[in-house]
C-alpha cells in the first residue's frame, strides 16, 4: 500500500494541520506494516502556478512546439500525476486561508487535474479516472464555520476539494477537521480532541 503525504501550510513548526497529517500518516503506519510513504511539502516544492508555459502538459510529451521550458514544466507536472497516481491513501494538510485553499494546494491540484490521465470527457459528461483512492483531508480553520449556514455558505476549502476528488472520480473522502483554532485555549483544546478521535477511528 502506498500513501502520499502532503503538506500545504506556510507555519512549519507551528502549523496544526501539518501536526494532525503527521499524526494521521504515523496512525497508518502504526496499522499497516507494508505503507510505503512519500512527502510532498508544497510549502517548499510548490510548482508554478499555470501559465503559457506550465500548460505544455496539454500538449504530448516530445512535441517539437514545446520550448525547453515548457519541456522542464512538462516534466514537474508528469513527475505529479504520477505519484498521485500511483498512491493509494492521500493525506492532504489544508489549512483555511481566506475563506479557501493555500495557493499552493491549489497548484498542484492543477497539475494533477490532466485530461485523459486524471479524467475524461464523455458523451455523458466528465467521468474521474482516479477512482478507488482514499482520501483523508486534514481541514484547519481559525474561526468556525461548520456550525452556522453563514459560516458554510463562507468556507470554499473542505467542499472544494471534495468536490475536485470527486470529480476525479475518488468518492472516498475523509474529513478531519480541527476548527475554532484561534478562538481561545480551550476552544483550540477541544477541536485538536476531536481531529485527533477522528483520526484514531479513520486508520
Amino acid at each position: 500500500m502506498k500513501l502520499l503525504h502532503i503538506d500545504s501550510s506556510v507555519l512549519g513548526d507551528n502549523s496544526v494541520s501539518r501536526q494532525l497529517t503527521a499524526q494521521t500518516v504515523a496512525q497508518w503506519k502504526a496499522r499497516h506494516a507494508d505503507l510505503e510513504v512519500s512527502y510532498l511539502d508544497l510549502a517548499t516544492q510548490a510548482p508554478n502556478h499555470l501559465n503559457m508555459d506550465s500548460l505544455g502538459f496539454r500538449l504530448p510529451a516530445g512535441t517539437a512546439e514545446l520550448s525547453a521550458v515548457q519541456q522542464q514544466e512538462n516534466a514537474i507536472s508528469e513527475a505529479l500525476v504520477s505519484q498521485f497516481l500511483a498512491a493509494d491513501v492521500i493525506v492532504v494538510g489544508a489549512p483555511l486561508y481566506n475563506f479557501s485553499i493555500p495557493s499552493q494546494l491549489k497548484a498542484w491540484i492543477d497539475r494533477i487535474c490532466q485530461a485523459g490521465r486524471t479524467f475524461r470527457y464523455t458523451a455523458n459528461g466528465p467521468e474521474g479516472l482516479a477512482g478507488g483512492k482514499k482520501v483523508v483531508v486534514v481541514s484547519t480553520r481559525g474561526g468556525k464555520y461548520a456550525t452556522s449556514e453563514a459560516g458554510r455558505a463562507m468556507e470554499h476549502q473542505e467542499t472544494y476539494l471534495t468536490t475536485v476528488f470527486g470529480f476525479l472520480g475518488i468518492r472516498d473522502v475523509s474529513i478531519v477537521r480541527a476548527e475554532g483554532l484561534a478562538m481561545g485555549d480551550a476552544v483550540k483544546s477541544e477541536a485538536l480532541a476531536s481531529a485527533q478521535a477522528e483520526i484514531a477511528a479513520l486508520a
